[in-house]
């Protein structure tokens, strides 16, 4: 089934020049994107610092986690496996399939900013699933990759939040030095 939902999205790349280009730079590029968003939600104010922190240490843990599991489980990416259809030539990058990464950070970052802000979490979410969709398109990962990590990303997003009583006292040190480096008040 993996491999038949894998062949299906992967079949039209190639054959549309705008899709193609679309696919990479959303793989490419929207972590950017997602930095750059947490960075102006970081200057707003004390909410919007916490949102960024609870974001950010979603990110660092499921990243920790993500390279944990690559080191204990390998799973071959679909171009090494069998003749797909790649954007790129072959990466020179042959780690496991599974988790992504790129999904990974997408998810946990965009259900940490779904917690506090509905209608641009949302739009994260979508960019989050169109982040995990290139790098199917692209020949990189199997679609129960992106699925697993997408579950990955959110866990992780959600364990942050839900204990947020453990991480205040971090978010606190962490504004309360910004505020005196920067003399702000």
């Amino acid at each position: 089934m993996d491999d038949k939902v894998f062949r299906l999205i992967n079949q039209f790349t190639g054959r549309y020049r705008f899709l193609d280009t679309f696919m990479i730079i959303i793989s490419k590029k929207l972590r950017y994107l997602f930095a750059l968003i947490l960075l102006i939600m970081w200057f707003r104010n004390n909410i919007h610092k916490r949102l960024t922190t609870f974001a950010g240490i979603s990110a660092l843990i499921t990243l920790l986690l993500t390279s944990v599991i690559k080191l204990v489980y390998f799973k071959h990416r679909p171009f090494s496996k069998k003749r797909v259809n790649l954007l790129a030539p072959v990466p020179s990058k042959k780690d496991s399939s599974f988790p992504s990464k790129h999904t990974t950070l997408a998810f946990s970052i965009a259900i940490s900013v779904l917690f506090y802000k509905r209608t641009l979490g949302c739009i994260l979410s979508v960019f989050a699933f169109l982040a995990g969709l290139s790098r199917i398109w692209m020949g990189q990962h199997y679609p129960s990759d992106i699925i697993g990590s997408a579950l990955i990303g959110s866990i992780v997003a959600l364990f942050v939040n839900f204990s947020s009583n453990f991480w205040d006292p971090f978010f606190t040190r962490v504004v309360h030095t910004y505020n005196r480096f920067f003399s702000l008040k």
